[in-house]
């Protein structure tokens, strides 16, 4: 029989059962993508993603499809990464939603907002919630197709010269803070600066800025923060579950045979889950360190924390009205959030609150 008339005739099963499997994953194509990050190469665990990304699409595929990684600056700026997948100079980025959204203030809800979703929380909106489906309806109009890309956690709230002690400390604030957040800042009288995190030791340290956000004490501990400016708050609420995406753009997915749609999609959810169980697990140590090295915690005071709450719901009941795709996709992720926030009250939250009260 002609090998493609079987093939045809067989169907998978046939194949299988004939012992045929080996030549149907050998008939693949090879295909080499490039893959551009938001992050420098020394943040392991935000950029490391990618790393993780690529590595298993290759073991998946026999070596097969391959992708290069790339970090910020080395092929495209830190900030034109969507960019260069919508035009085609690379197939894939990994990067931080929020990060564009003067696009559309709609990306920001594929990645964080103030007061909105933890990482568990987001996870289940995108899986089990209407969050996938919804974002990627967005996405396709920008030619883009995403798959979770990791998760922070929660985040400190950032690094100061000089301590917060009310909402009179945060008036003309020069605040280096992430994406979207930076509008609610504004609303509460700080001047929030847009810079890329390769670039905020040289802003802090030169004072052009007063305070910067990054991501936790991993992370921040590496970038050196606390040697410019020593006072550390939290929590960062505006960034409570913060999650990264792989962008794809649609045209080199949909080129894709259906294995590779497959591999692509289970190596980010591979590198999805081991962003946050890096971050969980190498946060405490370098915590510690920063303390004994001087470093000075504080909690951010509660009119700062109520002015922000107020000044963030307001922010997206004015987007709402002038913004259809946000409109569309916040009222699904409020209402999920809403749902979210009193389980997680009487479970996670009851459990954490005594489980922190105890030594060990």
């Amino acid at each position: 029989m002609e090998r493609r008339s079987f093939v045809r005739q067989a169907g998978l099963a046939g194949i299988l059962a004939a012992g045929a499997a080996p030549a149907v994953v050998n008939a693949q194509a090879n295909i080499r993508w490039r893959l551009a990050s938001s992050f420098p190469k020394s943040l392991d665990t935000i950029y490391g993603a990618a790393d993780v990304f690529a590595k298993k699409v290759g073991e998946m595929s026999g070596g097969k499809f391959q992708i290069s990684v790339h970090s910020a600056g080395e092929l495209l700026p830190a900030f034109g990464v969507v960019d260069g997948v919508q035009n085609g100079t690379v197939e894939v980025a990994h990067t931080a939603p929020y990060y564009f959204f003067g696009k559309d203030e709609t990306f920001a809800l594929g990645c964080a907002i103030p007061f909105g979703l933890n990482s568990r929380q987001m996870t289940a909106w995108m899986i089990e919630g209407n969050g996938l489906k919804l974002m990627r309806e967005f996405y396709a109009n920008f030619n883009i197709i995403n798959f979770m890309g990791g998760n922070t956690g929660a985040q400190m709230g950032g690094w100061y010269r000089k301590p917060i002690n009310s909402m009179a400390d945060m008036k003309g604030l020069k605040f280096r803070v992430g994406g979207f957040a930076g509008k609610v800042v504004e609303r509460m009288g700080g001047v929030p600066q847009n810079i890329p995190g390769g670039e905020i030791y040289q802003s802090l340290e030169k004072g052009t800025i007063d305070a910067a956000e990054w991501v936790g004490p991993y992370d921040d501990q590496k970038l050196g923060f606390n040697k410019v400016a020593p006072n550390y708050a939290f929590p960062g609420w505006w960034e409570g579950g913060p999650q990264l995406d792989f962008f794809i753009g649609t045209k080199a997915f949909a080129a894709l045979t259906p294995e590779y749609k497959a591999i692509v999609e289970a190596a980010a959810a591979v590198a999805h889950v081991d962003m946050q169980a890096k971050y969980d697990a190498r946060n405490p140590l370098a915590l510690k360190q920063l303390v004994a090295g001087g470093t000075k915690l504080f909690r951010f005071p509660k009119d700062v924390m109520e002015t922000a709450f107020k000044e963030s719901m307001a922010l997206y009941e004015d987007i709402s009205a002038k913004n259809p795709n946000w409109k569309k996709v916040y009222a699904d992720y409020a209402k999920f959030r809403a749902d979210e926030t009193l389980w997680f009250r009487f479970a996670e939250a009851g459990f954490d609150d005594f489980m922190q009260s105890q030594k060990f």
